[in-house]
């Protein structure tokens, strides 16, 4: 009688290929290699049973805490994925916190979509296929996602590039199919003017929010990015130090210790902390509706003191999600057009000073660009606040003229 053969562990049939699967309970506990497509050795069952051997023994120890970055490179999209999130040398883990999560987010995207693909037998029309329906909306009649396609692209090519730094097969040549004239998505060109940021503040502040109706001023005003008004959580493994922590979480943003004694905010822009180092200089009381905020919370027997702007509801600097609902509500109640996002009053800033009159040169320093010539860095701050007083003066000139 011939002898039954001992199954094979981890070992699954899905169509006519062969997968090796981590178990539940390995995949709960964060294990980074949830399957191994093992199809390519269906004719030969010893290296089958040696490779699932290996993979179930590694599984193992990743679990008891003997290795915890193994990676299976198994030639898929989803092995791609995993060792450029996984890798402790990968440059996915140098990435700031709001990029780190939105590329979380459409690796998981594509994980699902295209993760089985194997990469030797993808070339640039599959790609043209996948960046179509990375594009269709989620509901019908709703516009095209044409920056979502995008994103998950530039995704898809850091991942891309660091496999091919650590050299596995077939990504070199995929990475040079990938077509280069696919649509991009059009250049927000949205932009408000005072007098409905101005209502906005008035409708934040209805919802017993002074918090946010000071960002938006900052925002406008100082033509400030959102994270650089309201901070940013990260996760407690970020090696910063930071004395705000909350729901496992600690925050990092600008706080009233930026601010001097004569009301002159310095301030490092997260775009530019780790290149050029560039730091914006804004005078606050060049700033009407920033002051008229300030004196709303100083009469209010509030201290300036803490992160530079708070969630009334938590006492805590805001979370994104919270602000963005925040500012919608406002946003409808002021009129203001679904399509204007929050992040939409740094350019309704920058635009309305240009429209004023006031030179690229001094909006460049506002903005926290860098400049092509060097000078010291006493020079560059001198400069930057007389640029945004400048800049100040004639936007103020400015909505006199157009409120007439």
């Amino acid at each position: 009688m011939e002898e039954a053969k001992q199954p094979i562990p981890g070992l699954r049939r899905q169509g006519s290929r062969l997968l090796w699967r981590a178990s539940k309970a390995a995949i709960a506990k964060g294990y980074p290699v949830k399957s191994a497509n093992l199809t390519a050795l269906a004719g030969d069952e010893r290296l089958l049973r040696e490779r699932c051997a290996k993979l179930q023994r590694e599984m193992l120890e990743w679990i008891t805490g003997v290795k915890r970055s193994i990676i299976e490179f198994d030639g898929t999209f989803r092995s791609v994925f995993d060792l450029y999130e996984t890798d402790p040398q990968s440059p996915f883990h140098r990435l700031k916190p709001g990029t780190k999560h939105p590329y979380k987010t459409y690796m998981r995207m594509m994980r699902a979509h295209i993760g089985h693909c194997h990469i030797d037998q993808t070339d640039g029309r599959d790609v043209r296929d996948w960046f179509k329906e990375w594009t269709k909306p989620e509901k019908e009649g709703d516009p095209r996602t044409i920056a979502k396609a995008n994103m998950a692209l530039a995704v898809l090519k850091s991942s891309l590039q660091f496999a091919i730094e650590c050299r596995k097969p077939g990504c070199v040549e995929f990475r040079a199919c990938i077509p280069k004239n696919l649509e991009k998505p059009k250049a927000r060109r949205f932009a408000i003017p005072a007098g409905q940021v101005a209502k906005a503040r008035a409708a934040a502040h209805e919802q017993q929010q002074p918090g946010a109706a000071l960002a938006y001023a900052l925002q406008f005003e100082g033509t400030l990015r959102q994270w650089d008004v309201i901070g940013q959580w990260v996760d407690m493994s970020d090696p910063r130090p930071s004395a705000i922590h909350h729901n496992g979480k600690k925050w990092f943003g600008p706080t009233w210790n930026d601010v001097d004694d004569n009301l002159i905010l310095r301030w490092k822009p997260t775009k530019t902390e780790e290149s050029s180092g560039e730091e914006i200089v804004i005078d606050l009381r060049a700033c009407p509706m920033v002051m008229e905020e300030l004196e709303l919370t100083l009469a209010a027997g509030k201290p300036l003191s803490g992160p530079l702007v708070v969630d009334r509801r938590t006492g805590q600097p805001f979370l994104s999600q919270p602000f963005e609902t925040i500012w919608r509500k406002a946003a409808t109640a002021a009129g203001i057009s679904k399509k204007v996002w929050n992040r939409d009053l740094r350019k309704s800033g920058s635009t309305e000073a240009r429209r004023s009159g006031a030179s690229v040169d001094d909006l460049q320093k506002l903005m926290g660009h860098v400049e092509g010539s060097k000078v010291t860095q006493d020079v560059y701050d001198l400069a930057d606040l007389e640029a945004h007083r400048r800049i100040a003066a004639s936007r103020v000139a400015f909505r006199k003229t157009t409120e007439k």
